[in-house]
């Protein structure tokens, strides 16, 4: 018999059978009421979808978590549905388990990412179900009880293709590693074809940042293991999908949930994302605590970031978490900090070096640009570090304003 969920008040549970026999459905039934638990039951003969939408009870509406026990063996591609449309319907208090008598790993695969917590056996063995239902009540408890997460989340977002955006993204996040001994999550947010993996020489074929949020609903950290690829230096990445998929979608509210799980796990999660003021890309900025524009000091780059800066500063919230960094900038021939401020109407925080083939030279051998090393661009990483981690005077005492840059002198207007 599992312990009470909540010291103040008693889980409410929201059963659902799809697709079991009356016998089946009887032992489910049973084992749930066996928990200290206020239960209501649906049972569903048919898979359901968008298309064919249930009758639900207001008792499952009201409650507290919503378990599903759907049979995957008549219709595994009806059950994969089912799963996704309950997903949504109960967004943020599902749990599914799928049911199936086959030895099929196929199968097995197809039901986890569709978004099933578990796969039981049938025959059903009770006590299987009664654990199952036991670790659902804890993670339960777990997820409602979880201190304040307290990681920090930094997006990154080229203003065109080309200006290194993800160079910067992996090299700060790789300093944030080696230097301030941070435990830090990189995420190769693009759609498909990201290179976070190929600039770390990593392998990121296995799994990828698409895959686990739509397992948000059993996110924990050990499945969050799984899906991990860990660079030599003890920086952990995310990678995007290696292979193109047009029915591949992303729902906004899983991945801000997603953000909201991995804060708790990290004390940084760097993003190096796609740029875009779709509805995805503004779900990671509003999780975001900094959100970093780069743009290279020409005039194609800058004429983009102005135009994405525009788009951004509209949402007030939003604005005041934007920084622009100015890539690869010299002082022959670039066009003049002072002209792109100008330009973008709000102020250069960053502006790191050209070190261009340096640069190319790591991405070529899978490694970063090392702390150790004695160059201007390293020690421009080595300073920015200080900053976002509070050990410079200048990030604890300067506050952001017009006219002031990271790595420039401060200039009166």
């Amino acid at each position: 018999m599992s312990q009470q969920a909540s010291n103040s008040q008693t889980l409410t549970v929201a059963l659902l059978t799809v697709g079991l026999d009356h016998e089946l459905t009887d032992k489910v039934v049973h084992a749930a009421s066996e928990h200290h638990w206020t239960v209501s039951h649906d049972d569903f003969d048919e898979y359901v979808s968008a298309v064919r939408r249930p009758a639900v009870s207001s008792e499952t509406k009201a409650a507290d978590l919503v378990i599903a026990i759907i049979d995957f063996d008549r219709d595994p591609a009806g059950a994969a549905e089912t799963v996704t449309y309950l997903q949504q319907l109960f967004f943020g208090r599902f749990f599914a388990a799928a049911l199936s008598g086959r030895n099929d790993p196929d199968l097995l695969l197809s039901a986890m990412r569709a978004g099933c917590n578990e796969v039981l056996k049938n025959p059903l063995d009770p006590r299987q179900l009664a654990d199952t239902f036991d670790r659902q009540e804890r993670q339960w408890a777990t997820n409602t009880g979880r201190a304040r997460n307290t990681g920090h989340i930094i997006s990154f977002f080229g203003a065109k293709g080309g200006v290194g955006t993800t160079t910067v993204a992996v090299t700060l996040a790789y300093y944030l590693v080696r230097q301030k001994n941070k435990r830090v999550l990189l995420i190769d947010n693009h759609p498909e074809f990201g290179h976070v993996c190929l600039y770390l020489g990593l392998d990121g074929s296995r799994y990828h940042f698409d895959e686990l949020i739509r397992n948000v609903n059993r996110l924990d950290s050990t499945l969050l293991r799984g899906f991990i690829a860990k660079h030599g230096s003890g920086l952990e990445v995310l990678s995007s999908p290696e292979s193109h998929d047009l029915t591949r979608t992303v729902d906004p509210d899983a991945l801000e949930r997603t953000l909201e799980f991995l804060r708790g796990e990290y004390d940084y999660i760097i993003l190096d994302c796609q740029t875009s003021l779709e509805e995805v890309s503004l779900a990671v900025m509003d999780r975001s605590d900094q959100i970093y524009l780069v743009a290279t000091p020409d005039i194609g780059a800058i004429r983009d970031l102005s135009r994405y800066i525009d788009g951004l500063s509209r949402n007030e919230s939003t604005s005041a978490r934007l920084h622009v960094i100015i890539n690869r900038y010299s002082s022959h021939g670039a066009i003049a900090i002072e002209q792109i401020e100008k330009a973008i109407r709000v102020p250069v925080e960053v502006r790191l070096c050209n070190a261009y083939t340096e640069c190319q030279r790591a991405i070529n051998v899978g490694e970063p640009i090392g702390p150790d090393k004695k160059s201007e661009i390293s020690g421009q990483f080595t300073r920015w570090t200080s900053m976002l981690t509070g050990e410079e005077a200048a990030a604890k005492t300067q506050p952001a304003r017009k006219g002031f840059s990271l790595f420039g002198q401060k200039r009166t207007e």
